[in-house]
């Protein structure tokens, strides 16, 4: 029997190389087969590690006997995919079919041991955010139900693909030599600057971002019952990769830090308590799930706890694909 074929469209990008990566390193029994986002000219090397591969065109060839398609490129791209209607199962890592009739949201960390897809559904990977806060009070609120909960999500530039750690990247060395400012994709500095909002004519609003996350955060708390709906602000962080979040929790009656701290310390959840460097951005960059740290009792609400939680947005997303691809390899 020939061995199942994986094709990730999109491979260049930065979903692509770091899906492409840890599939090629996660025991999947499947071959792989990297495809550009163009049909031009007849493909480019690239490397895997160490090892050099091969990306072929964006052609009916290209996607020819494959098992399944991981999409991983822009949402044009996806689109013209899913307008070709193929008969391969699909796992869209970038969320841009969502709005398909057979769309199907998927975080296999956070569903039901019963739960099922039918085989011809498109399978869009949740939010990363929205996978990381929903593991975290899926968690807590199994043991202790909370009231309320406020996040803040400071997001990174890499969920803006290459283009957005370009252009922060860009941006940073032209203030400090005094020249002007690309304003491609955020229409607006983002260099040392946070921010509540992209510019009028960015192509697409932080507030659009911020609906999505919160869509997809009240789909996965659903799958545990009746998980209140926390309260979101997405902000735009000079940050080129991995996201951070501020928690504030209230309880009917306030648990305490080490009680907190008890229940989450359990894969995929990291807890980083007293002695320990609070978790971070950069700290927690290629690594699996999320870090939790820096807990501390409101000192206004003494039934609130504030805590810091980081994760790799890209690690998050392409670990929810894997595990995805499995089912359906």
């Amino acid at each position: 029997m020939a061995e199942p074929i994986i094709a990730v469209v999109g491979a260049e990008s930065l979903l692509g190389r770091e899906v492409r990566d840890l599939l090629s390193t996660n025991k999947i029994n499947a071959g792989l087969r990297l495809v550009s986002e163009t049909a031009e000219g007849s493909g480019k090397l690239t490397a895997i590690g160490d090892e050099p591969s091969f990306v072929a065109a964006l052609t009916p060839t290209a996607l020819e006997g494959a098992s399944a398609l991981v999409l991983a490129g822009s949402p044009e791209t996806a689109q013209h995919i899913a307008s070709l209607k193929l008969n391969i199962p699909i796992v869209d890592i970038a969320g841009a079919l969502e709005d398909q009739p057979s769309a199907r949201l998927r975080a296999p960390l956070l569903e039901p041991h019963d739960f099922r897809v039918a085989p011809d559904a498109i399978q869009v990977i949740a939010h990363p955010a929205a996978i990381a806060i929903a593991l975290v009070l899926t968690r807590i609120h199994q043991v202790f139900p909370f009231r309320k909960s406020l996040i803040h999500i400071f997001e990174p530039a890499s969920e803006r693909g290459a283009a957005g750690i370009e252009e922060l990247q860009q941006q940073t060395v032209n203030l400090l030599s005094f020249k002007p400012l690309p304003k491609k994709v955020y229409d607006t500095q983002v260099a040392y600057t946070m921010l509540p909002g992209f510019g009028e004519d960015a192509p697409v609003s932080l507030a659009e971002i911020e609906a999505r996350i919160e869509r997809h955060l009240a789909t996965l708390l659903s799958f545990s019952g009746s998980i209140p709906i926390p309260s979101l602000r997405l902000i735009q962080a000079p940050l080129f990769h991995g996201y951070s979040f501020s928690l504030w929790l209230q309880f009917e009656t306030n648990p305490g830090v080490a009680a907190l701290q008890q229940v989450l310390n359990e894969s995929p959840i990291e807890v980083r308590g007293a002695g320990l460097e609070p978790p971070n951005n950069v700290g927690v960059a290629g690594q699996s799930g999320v870090s939790v740290g820096a807990f501390s009792i409101d000192r206004n609400d003494p039934q609130a706890i504030w805590f810091w939680m980081a994760a790799d947005n890209l690690h998050v997303a392409s670990e929810s694909a894997a595990d995805v691809l499995r089912e359906v390899i």
